[in-house]
């Protein structure tokens, strides 16, 4: 694997990261990278460049920690989205959890940063969608959180939500009871 590194094409985005460049050009090299007319070599450099990213996303995220509010989504944007192109859907969502984990953490000093409850109830669809049952659950007690926050007189305007949140959630629970997946422990960055 550490020759599908060492590709010439494949060095490029590996300086690309290594310098912190996180915009759409370096996107573009890993989209580029990835295109092979030889399928073996593509699942090489593909699981070589997860096995880089996994790594190298723990580092710049303790980097970023002390960082303003802006540059920190920023820099996990890109990393949701690397993951993504590379087909990390693990390492995917972990790290979009992670960015609304900050949100909310950050949205009591910046109100703009508030995630509503329908992010809350898309991202546990995901989870739910790609087998991380434990997650899926606390993303819909997060919704129905954000439910409970907004103005108690109005809630009933809700009912609909709560109840499709309440099922997804249940169902959540008994896919974990069925299928035990330990998310947390194993993929929470817990960084920021």
């Amino acid at each position: 694997m550490a020759d599908a590194l060492s590709l010439p094409e494949v060095s490029l985005f590996l300086s690309l990261i290594k310098l912190r460049r996180f915009d759409d050009a370096t996107l573009g090299v890993l989209r580029t990278l990835l295109v092979s007319k030889d399928v073996k070599s593509a699942v090489q450099v593909r699981s070589s460049l997860e096995q880089f990213m996994r790594f190298q996303s723990l580092c710049i995220l303790r980097e970023i920690v002390d960082e303003n509010v802006v540059h920190v989504l920023s820099v996990l944007e890109f990393l949701v989205r690397a993951f993504a192109v590379i087909g990390d859907f693990e390492s995917c969502l972990a790290l979009r959890y992670e960015a609304l984990v900050f949100r909310k953490n950050k949205s009591g000093v910046h109100q703009w940063l508030q995630v509503g409850h329908i992010e809350w109830e898309n991202f546990a669809k995901d989870a739910l969608d790609n087998g991380f049952y434990p997650i899926a659950t606390k993303a819909c007690e997060n919704a129905l959180l954000c439910l409970r926050r907004t103005d108690t007189s109005g809630l009933e305007n809700f009912t609909g939500d709560i109840q499709r949140i309440g099922s997804l959630k249940d169902i959540a629970i008994a896919s974990t009871g069925s299928c035990s997946v330990n998310w947390d422990a194993k993929h929470s960055h817990a960084v920021v």
